[in-house]
Parts: C-alpha cells; sequence; structure tokens
C-alpha cells in the first residue's frame, strides 16, 4: 500500500521557486511510479513573504511546517534586504524556522557524479573518489549567539560564538552513527588553537568518540580542512563541525563537485525535517530557466528517505539523476563551452523521465546511506 505524507512547500526567493518546481515535479514521479499519495501545500518563506505579509515568517507558515510530514524549501535572500535589521531579512526568516522547528543537525551530502569527473575545478586523478557528507551544527554558534549589535554611525559590531555540552554532544553522535553506516571515519573541524568554543567542541567530540570504538576519530582545524579538502578529498568521509564552517566548507564542497547547484541537505532534529538545496537564490538568474535542479532534485530524494523513509524511492531518484547525466543533460553550469545547455525544466524533463522508466529494484540495502551517499 502506497505512503501518505503531507509535504509543505516553501519556495522562497529567487531561483527557489524554479527549482522547487522542479523537485516536486520528480516528486510528482515518484508519486505515480510507486503508487504513493504526497499532498503539497505551498506557503511564503523569506523576502516574499516580507512583501506581502511584512514578515519573513508569516506565522501560518510555521504552524504548516510543523503540521507537515516534511518541508521542502528552495532558497531565500534578496539584495534589497541587505542593510536591513536582523528581524527584516529574509534569513532570518529561515534560521528562526530552523530554530523552531529543533532542526540542529544539517546533513550536506557531495559525490561526485562519474558523468562529472572533468566539471570541476580539480583534476579527474585527484578528484576521483570524492564522496563525504559534511554535518553541521545548525541551530547554535554565531547566527544565534547573544549578544549581537551593530552600529553603523560608530562603526561597531558584535556577534557572540556560544556553544554548550549538549549542543556538541548531540550532533557528534549523529555524525558518528552516519559514519557507521559509511566508511566509519569522522573529522572534526574545529579552531581549538584560538578559540575556547572550539576547545570545548574537541573535548566533547573526542568524548562522544569512546562511545562509537569501530569509528574512527580525527581532529583538523579550519583552515587546514578547507586546504585538505582541494588537495586529498577523497580523504574524508563525515565531516562533523560547527554552523559557521560548516556553512563554508560545504560550499567549498559544491565547487569541487563542479558547480553548488548540485548540492542537496536535509536538516533534521526533533520535529518534521526541513531539506534544501544548499545554494542561495541567485536572484541574477531568477526566472530565466537557468538554475540548475539537482540540488533541489536530490535534496527531493532525501525528503524520501531520511523524510518519509522511503529508501527505494530516494535511491530511484538518484539513479535518475545520474542516468540523465550519463546521457549528456547539462545545465548551464555544467555544460562544456559548445555544447548545448538544458533549461531547469528540460533539465528536471529529462530526470523526471528517468524515474518513471527506473526499476524498482534496490541497488544498495534501505538505510541512510540511500538519501545521504547516493548509491553508485
Amino acid at each position: 500500500m502506497g505512503k501518505r505524507a503531507r509535504i509543505a512547500v516553501l519556495p522562497g526567493d529567487g531561483i527557489g521557486p524554479e527549482v522547487t518546481a522542479g523537485a516536486v515535479a520528480v516528486l510528482k514521479a515518484v508519486e505515480a511510479r510507486f503508487g504513493h499519495t504526497f499532498v503539497f501545500s505551498e506557503w511564503l518563506l523569506g523576502a516574499r513573504a516580507l512583501r506581502e505579509k511584512g514578515t519573513p515568517l508569516p506565522e501560518d507558515t510555521l504552524a504548516a511546517c510543523r503540521d507537515a510530514d516534511a518541508v521542502l524549501m528552495g532558497a531565500v535572500g534578496d539584495p534589497a534586504y541587505d542593510l536591513a535589521p536582523y528581524d527584516q531579512r529574509p534569513e532570518y526568516g529561515l534560521l528562526h524556522l530552523r530554530k523552531s522547528l529543533g532542526v540542529y543537525a544539517n546533513i550536506r551530502p557531495a559525490r561526485l557524479y562519474r558523468a562529472l569527473a572533468d566539471a570541476g575545478p580539480l583534476k579527474p586523478e585527484v578528484a576521483r573518489g570524492l564522496d563525504l557528507v559534511v554535518v553541521r551544527e545548525l541551530t547554535g554558534g554565531l547566527y544565534f549567539g547573544t549578544p549581537r549589535s551593530i552600529d553603523l554611525v560608530a562603526g561597531t559590531a558584535v556577534n557572540t560564538l556560544p556553544y554548550t555540552r549538549p549542543e556538541i554532544e548531540r550532533i557528534a553522535e549523529m555524525a558518528f552513527r552516519l559514519a557507521a553506516t559509511r566508511r566509519n571515519k569522522v573529522t572534526s573541524v574545529d579552531k581549538s588553537n584560538v578559540l575556547e568554543t572550539s576547545r570545548l567542541w574537541r573535548a566533547v567530540t573526542t568524548e562522544v568518540a569512546k562511545r562509537h570504538p569501530d569509528v574512527t576519530l580525527e581532529h583538523q582545524l579550519v583552515d587546514s580542512c578547507a586546504m585538505s579538502l582541494v588537495l586529498f578529498p577523497s580523504a574524508f568521509d563525515v565531516l562533523v563541525t560547527e554552523n559557521l564552517f560548516g556553512d563554508i566548507l560545504s560550499d567549498e564542497c559544491g565547487a569541487l563537485v563542479g558547480s553548488l547547484g548540485l548540492l542537496p541537505s536535509a536538516s533534521l532534529g526533533d520535529g518534521p525535517g526541513l531539506f534544501e538545496p544548499v545554494h542561495g537564490s541567485a536572484p541574477q538568474i531568477a526566472g530565466r530557466d537557468l538554475a540548475n535542479p539537482i540540488g533541489a532534485i536530490a535534496t527531493a530524494a532525501m525528503l524520501l528517505g531520511d523524510g518519509l523513509g522511503l529508501h527505494e524511492e530516494a535511491a530511484a531518484v538518484h539513479r535518475a539523476i545520474e542516468a540523465a547525466l550519463e546521457k549528456g543533460a547539462r545545465t548551464a553550469d555544467l555544460a562544456l563551452k559548445g555544447t548545448r545547455a538544458l533549461g531547469t525544466r528540460d533539465m528536471t524533463r529529462a530526470i523526471a523521465d528517468e524515474v518513471a522508466a527506473a526499476t524498482t529494484t534496490m541497488e544498495t540495502a534501505p538505510g541512510r546511506e540511500a538519501a545521504c551517499g547516493a548509491p553508485q
């Protein structure tokens, strides 16, 4: 019997509506192929919500997300609000949503698709085997710490970087459990040579490692890790780190695999999961049918696996993305000079068609790796 699930859709700003429409189209292909019923409802978030309702996170949006089985989001951000007060910025809506849903762990997988071995800046022999997951603490650190203030007249600003033992312990525990389903290695990333919060981070992750003797733990300073990701990307399995470092390092991973438009993410915690591509709103290409929908579609796969427990369906979406790329489908960010690039809608259609034609036989055993590691 098929599954019935309520999915709150938050298209957001910029290219968000375009790539989210692509993700929904692929979810509908899954719905038809596997006999499920997905009930979609659309809600405001970010700059559009500010313009229409005067707040980046309206109460009805938050209520709908809390009531949903999973939340699918596009992207938020609009340069028109760059100098607005903190609580009147599109990004505040997203931060408040994450905090309100209790989604403290942001899972960001990055894997080099076989067909895109030459798409990134790394030599193929360096990029080969790149298959990692960044586990980013999502509801603490600089993004939420108080006090915070800015005085443009005086030219001063303050942000605060707090962390507590329970916050670090729960994100580290998730990273170790994830590594146990992959290659049994965790790299904890900090800046313990200068930051007290990082010294606490290193001490707590070391304690958590003792509960997982089959998983190897290594510590790296964030600057060294950023360099190692470029030089030896295949050496990493699961990286666990605090909010700001995770934000930066996972964007670096987007460059390594060929495009930030390829990367999905799942934000998990105490309530319904929040699923969003890693990329931003990219207002410069919004409405031009240029955006790469693969990150959003891979995010839909994570929604299926990590959000709804539909691991076979998640694997089918990952295989469909791989198949479309193997057949030469490319958006503008991936196309070689002189070759034809597909628009957002045509790339979506190519992947949805592969889902419709896909076998339902699992190629890997059900588990988190189907969503976070994309079966090869």
